[in-house]
């Protein structure tokens, strides 16, 4: 590995175990500015409080929301996008690139892969040219690998995430980001067929309570996995800087599922 990728691979990946914690504020433009992305500061320091790896983001959001003070948490600058309000929500199109990310000060860039949608064959080649890029300049790439389209019966099919997984392994992709498939027997064939690649799990929709995302970032952490790319239900959870803390414990402490809810 190129000693700039490493560098920057440590900034947002704990040295000690490879394992991470990021969250991810892209929502903005696809469902608009809403509860917890607002104040993009506050939100910035309450998950750096809690301890998160990285944050991501999109380009133009850096410069509402830098701390200011300390480099205490990574940036990952997201490259791709799409809206609520297309015909074709699914279809994310370059928005960004990695000197973009550079200028930043980024330590990440990532991309959002919808496998089975029509316009699949546009994004593919978007990752390959990304991971491409990004190897030049020694710029990890995250992929986020999902599956949805007029084909895909269940996204969270294990057999379907497997193939998510792969696909983004093997197009370049450093970090690759899947649905978690329910239960750790099936997810550990995710994470063996990643080829070594870390493989971190979606929080998707607000979940019923804390318990149950818990208990879903310990179970993919015993399967293997590499932690979190969590979003709303951690920048619209009650108190972020503490569910951060919680997760923490699980992801970087290997604490179990009881010890982390004493945190909250």
């Amino acid at each position: 590995m190129q000693l700039g990728k490493a560098v920057r691979m440590e900034r947002i990946m704990n040295r000690n175990n490879g394992r991470t914690i990021v969250v991810p504020i892209d929502h903005g433009v696809t469902v608009g500015p809403i509860y917890g992305l607002v104040d993009l500061r506050d939100t910035v320091n309450r998950v750096a409080d809690g301890g998160a790896n990285a944050m991501l983001m999109h380009k133009g959001i850096p410069r509402c929301s830098h701390r200011n003070y300390g480099s205490d948490i990574g940036l990952i600058i997201h490259l791709s996008a799409s809206t609520s309000l297309s015909p074709y929500p699914n279809a994310k199109t370059l928005v960004a690139t990695v000197e973009d990310a550079l200028k930043l000060g980024a330590d990440a860039v990532s991309l959002h892969i919808n496998l089975g949608d029509e316009t699949e064959p546009q994004m593919l080649a978007d990752l390959g040219y990304v991971c491409s890029e990004a190897a030049e300049w020694g710029m990890p790439v995250l992929a986020m690998m999902y599956a949805r389209g007029p084909k895909v019966e269940d996204e969270y099919a294990p057999d379907v995430v497997k193939q998510c997984a792969r696909v983004g392994v093997e197009l370049g992709a450093d970090i690759v980001k899947v649905n978690y498939t329910g239960d750790p027997e099936s997810f550990s064939e995710v994470v063996a067929g990643a080829c070594g690649v870390p493989v971190v799990i979606a929080g998707g929709p607000r979940l019923d309570s804390d318990k149950d995302l818990v208990q879903m970032v310990y179970d993919s952490i015993q399967a293997g996995g590499s932690g979190l790319s969590v979003g709303r239900n951690i920048f619209q959870h009650a108190d972020p800087a503490r569910i951060v803390a919680a997760l923490s414990k699980i992801v970087h402490e290997d604490a179990n599922v009881e010890t982390a809810m004493a945190a909250l």
